[in-house]
């Protein structure tokens, strides 16, 4: 997994910092999306990265398109790994332990708007419990 996270890294033309390595490759390993304290969770021991520079690479993850940002029902922000079928997919948050898992078998590319109206995202959330809360 760290030759995948590392080609990614190194594919933004940016430094690949020991941070940065270890939030990707936590975002890879997990498949779903985690909150900044389950990243925290998920970090070895030996591997922690302080809250800090924890955000400031989640914001640069997301920024490089590596990473996207879901907003979950307890306001707290779920980050998982980008992929190339990322945009406008949905998610599922389950409301018991607030897991987040994306659909990306579930397109939410197009939503019908009023004349004159422009979208420029969709975000769309299916909401209920997760198969191990129901």
């Amino acid at each position: 997994m760290s030759e995948r996270a590392q080609a990614a890294l190194r594919a933004t033309g940016e430094r690949i910092t020991p941070a940065r390595l270890r939030v990707f490759e936590a975002l890879l390993g997990a498949g779903r999306a985690l909150s900044h304290h389950e990243i925290e969770a998920a970090l070895a021991p030996d591997a922690a990265v302080d809250r800090v520079t924890l955000y400031r690479v989640l914001d640069w993850l997301v920024e490089q398109g590596l990473a996207h940002r879901v907003a979950g029902i307890d306001r707290t922000w779920r980050f998982g790994v980008a992929r190339e079928a990322h945009a406008g997919h949905a998610h599922f948050q389950c409301n018991r332990c607030g897991k987040v898992v994306c659909l990306a078998g579930t397109a939410a590319r197009r939503v019908p708007l009023p004349r004159g109206f422009r979208s420029e995202t969709v975000e769309l959330t299916v909401k209920g419990l997760c198969a191990e809360c129901a």
